[in-house]
């Protein structure tokens, strides 16, 4: 093994992508046991590695030379080899501190709530006092030395910039938010390390009340193209930083299409999905899947209910991956919860065709005649404007609706 990184779950880390596209050299995921872990580090069969949970504390020891940022944060994150030396850094720090730059994100005078008391609380602890906070709080589900409880961080009114260093809200278990953003009237930033997904619910809630807000996303491309300086002896441009990053994130987002029955989201979705080359998904044709048996018979068995709740496990469910083009059901919108889950992955675009040129069809249970679609135009239309990233029209030829979507794609990924 040259270059990787050592973990003990990395089945949905991005770092192989981000290396790779650095430079040219291998970079690969050597998932460790703890049973494992020591064996591997006093072997030193690597040149160059990168450390995750639950190492960066425990590769300690093995080394032989720390920097001052592993040794004020008192963990690693990044090892080289050199002479049969090992030398330890801690590029999260760097990684952070971009972050924070590139967001114009002020942390002087501010009182920063920090969430989580591990390896990655103690990086942003040590970029918030570098950048002159004026009281950092450490919040923790266990009280212990140097930190506050939960219970008693809701009474920190004061808190002006809160980041998360847990793994609160990550994949799989996407919806776990560990404070309420509306006990802290003057926040100025809310930050999280979580990257996958995008945005989680604590973020979302940031989006919701208009607070400034980022994900880990830059910070992980930055800490990585900060190791590679460290793997290389030498200094990548900065600016592929950004260039990896809008790259990530092209790839990585859904675009959840939402509309009327009958708007065409199915069609336009299909071709969309291969010109942005990501995967297809019908929510509707996999609730029937899942059910057995089509919409109808769902309506007809277990009523508009009985769909809905089928509808939004399947929205959690799919919403939760990523790199995909997202049909919805017409109704998908009557539901918050399902709007929430679309939007922690990318954004939300309403294909908007006008009443007059919506088609009846006996198949669908809501939308049979002209006169129930009338009815479900006039309950639906504020939400699909009000929930929608982007709005597309679908008045035009078909391939200027594609390319209207692309363009919208693109612009709400930049925003």
């Amino acid at each position: 093994m040259r270059y990787g990184l050592i973990g003990e779950h990395l089945s949905h880390s991005f770092s192989k992508e981000i290396h790779e596209k650095l430079g040219d050299y291998p970079y690969d995921l050597y998932p460790l046991s703890r049973e494992d872990f020591p064996a591997f580090m006093e072997k030193r069969d690597f040149t160059g590695i990168n450390v995750t949970i639950p190492y960066k504390e425990a590769v300690i020891p093995y080394l032989d030379h720390l920097d001052h940022k592993a040794k004020a944060i008192k963990a690693v994150n990044t090892i080289v080899e050199k002479d049969g030396l090992l030398y330890g850094t801690n590029t999260d720090f760097d990684g952070f501190y971009y972050l924070v730059q590139k967001n114009n994100i002020s942390f002087a005078d501010k009182v920063v709530l920090i969430l989580g008391n591990g390896g990655a609380a103690k990086t942003v602890t040590a970029v918030a006092r570098s950048l002159g906070a004026k009281e950092i709080v450490t919040v923790s589900r266990r009280k212990q030395d140097g930190t506050i409880t939960y219970k008693e961080a809701e009474k920190r009114k004061d808190a002006e910039i809160i980041v998360n260093c847990s793994p609160a809200g990550m994949y799989p278990h996407t919806g776990e938010c560990l404070v309420e953003l509306k006990n802290y009237p003057h926040l100025t930033a809310v930050l999280d390390v979580v990257y996958n997904p995008m945005k989680t619910k604590l973020l979302l809630e940031a989006e919701k009340l208009g607070i400034p807000y980022a994900n880990g996303l830059r910070m992980l491309v930055a800490q990585a193209k900060y190791a590679a300086d460290f793997f290389f002896d030498t200094t990548f441009q900065d600016s592929a930083i950004e260039e990896i990053y809008r790259e990530l994130v092209r790839d990585l987002s859904n675009v959840s299409l939402i509309g009327m029955p009958g708007s065409g989201k199915t069609g336009l979705g299909q071709v969309l999905s291969q010109a942005l080359q990501k995967k297809f998904v019908d929510l509707d044709v996999l609730v029937e899947e899942k059910a057995g048996k089509s919409i109808s018979q769902i309506f007809a068995d277990e009523g508009e209910e009985g769909f809905r709740a089928r509808e939004q496990a399947v929205v959690e469910e799919v919403s939760k991956e990523k790199g995909q083009v997202l049909s919805t059901g017409g109704g998908v919108i009557l539901r918050e919860d399902n709007i929430e889950h679309l939007r922690q992955n990318g954004p939300i675009i309403l294909i908007d065709r006008p009443l007059k040129d919506l088609e009846a069809d006996d198949k669908r249970p809501l939308a049979r005649n002209k006169e129930a679609i009338k009815a479900l135009y006039d309950k639906r239309i504020s939400l699909y404007y009000q929930y929608s990233d982007k709005i597309v029209s679908n008045e035009k030829e078909f391939d200027q609706v594609i390319e209207d979507l692309k363009e919208a794609y693109d612009e709400a990924i930049s925003d």
